[in-house]
């Protein structure tokens, strides 16, 4: 059981939101020394291998160098239970090049969307769940075939 209201807990969401947003002033406050990633990687590598803030920070500045002018917004929640907080969101960016196999111009405009899971203690992150559709945007992108994907020469 939390030791958090949830009114506690959505603010710290929307701290979270703000990291993806770019901002990271914050991140030491709000993610635990040992913050771990449960995601299923697409190169196979192991997420949960490094811990803590200089596990996730890379990752969304890989994803802000690819994109600009990133507007994130939160479609669901987000809802609290207990330590967990659970939202859904749309990830909004305009290409600006560096993915590999991507044949879409920089400028192209995309949108994905994803879900987010967290757990909380002692009023900081310490665990993530994350299911984003990152599928929808490479095929946005040309950098993988599919059936929605623009076709390849």
């Amino acid at each position: 059981m939390s030791t958090h209201s949830p009114e506690q807990l959505r603010a710290l969401y929307d701290r979270w939101s703000q990291l993806w947003r770019g901002d990271f002033s914050h991140a030491a406050d709000i993610l635990d020394p040992g913050f771990v990633v449960h995601q299923a990687r697409p190169d196979g590598s192991d997420s949960e291998a490094t811990t803590g803030p200089e596990r996730l920070l890379p990752e969304i500045e890989q994803t802000m160098a690819a994109f600009g002018d990133v507007d994130l917004s939160v479609d669901l929640g987000p809802i609290v239970e207990g330590d967990l907080i659970a939202a859904r969101w749309t990830l909004r960016a305009t290409y600006t090049g560096g993915i590999p196999h991507a044949t879409a111009p920089v400028g192209t405009k995309i949108a994905f969307s994803g879900h987010d899971l967290l757990r909380a203690a002692d009023g900081r992150l310490c665990e993530y769940w994350t299911c984003t559709d990152i599928l929808d945007g490479l095929t946005q992108l040309g950098a993988v075939s599919g059936p929605n994907s623009p076709s390849r020469p």
